[in-house]
């Protein structure tokens, strides 16, 4: 067994027979900086998520989750600290790409279409405002950079790079899981603007849905109750972090020492309460 990533929130280790154990921390991120200060639970809450979602999703495409119970893992996980934060999964091979759908107008396609611009190869032939529910979703692909920061390319661009076949059986499976999940979290009060899926293939060349899917650190989350067209709507996820570090000009600043304690019990909270309605 072997660390092979140590990312900004989860630690895969490559059991090197096919499976891998990833374990979810309460690190988070933000302005692209791992900050020094831990969210409580954190990462109990995007294992408990995703673990949701690859079950309620296994109908629309095969996932890459074994096990989350810590006695099916090495004995060197079976330990309380592991607990709630820890899958065992099958290796793949991953395609290069996030593979991201958009349900409505914002962030950078928002900017586009003010500007008149097409979006990534997409063309809007109706009015929007912000945070407006498009008419359907789209996918907009991004390549995974090993440094720096990922770029933006067409859905053309993914299919002639991966083939017609295969790219088009990804963004299938993507609409076909943002629809599905947009469903049963609009019931329970989420709007799930847009997120992100990885995917990879098995031993037989099968696609499988991988790594994290549909929590706050991978999707745009929005509050039924609060959400308006027009406006930019609070999302369940860091917004206390980011909005503490910018209030404190310390977006982006490495040598930070931690974070008051109010913060982190609000970011907790929201990350607590998207698990509670969605986990029904």
């Amino acid at each position: 067994m072997k660390k092979i990533i140590s990312g900004k929130v989860r630690e895969v280790y490559d059991l090197e027979d096919g499976r891998m154990v990833i374990v979810t921390t309460d690190r988070i991120s933000a302005f692209d900086v791992i900050l020094p200060t831990m969210i409580t639970d954190k990462g109990k809450v995007l294992n408990a998520l995703s673990q949701y979602w690859f079950s309620y999703t296994s109908d629309i495409v095969k996932n890459h989750l074994i096990s989350t119970n810590l006695a099916d893992m090495p004995a060197d996980f079976q330990k309380p600290e592991f607990e709630g934060r820890t899958m065992l999964v099958k290796k793949l091979k991953m395609v290069p790409y996030e593979v991201i759908v958009r349900g409505y107008m914002f962030g950078s396609m928002y900017e586009a279409y003010k500007k008149g611009e097409p979006f990534l190869g997409h063309k809007f032939d109706r009015e929007y405002k912000q945070a407006e529910k498009l008419a359907e979703p789209i996918v907009t692909p991004s390549t995974k950079a090993k440094e720096g920061h990922d770029i933006n390319v067409t859905l053309d661009y993914m299919k002639k790079d991966l083939g017609e076949e295969l790219g088009t059986k990804i963004e299938k499976a993507a609409l076909a899981i943002y629809k599905k999940c947009y469903e049963h979290a609009y019931k329970n009060g989420i709007i799930i603007a847009d997120t992100k899926f990885e995917f990879g293939l098995d031993e037989n060349g099968e696609l499988v849905l991988g790594d994290e899917v549909l929590t706050p650190d991978s999707s745009r989350f929005w509050n039924l109750d609060t959400y308006k067209e027009g406006t930019s709507p609070a999302s369940y996820d860091k917004q206390f972090v980011r909005d503490w570090l910018k209030d404190n000009n310390l977006a982006g600043d490495a040598s930070i020492k931690s974070i008051p304690a109010e913060i982190v019990d609000k970011t907790a909270q929201l990350y607590r309460e998207c698990q509670e309605k969605i986990c029904k």
